[in-house]
């Protein structure tokens, strides 16, 4: 090969380069990806309640079929239907969200169905204790945002936990409240743009 064809050569696969890099990074927007959950009091009826903040970063290979979540949820910010219920699952009963002011969510194990991600597995730190946790995904779309024009994906993501396994039993024999909490997690996220 000539130096000269060794040359064009080398500006063919230069500018295919960043053609050829699938994967994309995404920023949570935390407005419209606020963490809910469900338990039920005393055996009986559901309760539900929310975390107002959550923040972090996504990373899509579609083509790959690989991805990756690193999401911080402010525990501080949690809300159930009553301020004094507020007051106590912020507590040390609880959350004890003075020892322990965040919740997070980390994975690096995406599982798709063509290029859309149809389940998450991964580990959930709350109070101290890291547990494996599988999220089923639904809804997972991508597209641009109508109003800004920005390239965003959502989605939805759905587990059932038990409290126990992170050493939350207050109330465990009187089901006040249940071990089984049903998370739900819908998360918007604006793609990053190179500068």
């Amino acid at each position: 090969m000539s130096a000269r064809d060794f040359v064009g050569a080398f500006m063919v696969v230069a500018m295919a380069g960043p053609a050829m890099a699938a994967e994309e990074s995404y920023v949570i927007e935390p407005v419209h990806s606020q963490p809910q959950w469900e338990t039920r009091h005393i055996g009986m009826s559901p309760q539900r309640g929310s975390f107002g903040k959550a923040t972090g970063k996504v990373t899509l290979d579609r083509d790959a079929k690989k991805g990756s979540i690193d999401m911080t949820i402010d525990a501080t910010s949690i809300k159930t239907f009553d301020g004094r219920l507020d007051a106590i699952v912020k507590g040390d009963r609880f959350f004890n969200v003075e020892k322990f002011p965040t919740l997070t969510f980390k994975s690096d194990k995406f599982t798709f169905d063509a290029d859309r991600v149809v389940g998450v597995d991964g580990d959930l730190t709350m109070i101290g204790v890291t547990k494996p946790v599988s999220f089923k995904v639904v809804n997972f779309g991508c597209g641009e945002n109508p109003f800004n024009k920005k390239p965003m994906c959502g989605a939805e993501a759905t587990a059932t936990i038990k409290r126990s396994d992170w050493g939350m039993t207050n109330g465990l024999n009187i089901n006040n409240p249940g071990d089984e909490i049903k998370l739900l997690i819908p998360i918007e996220a604006y793609r990053e743009t190179a500068p």
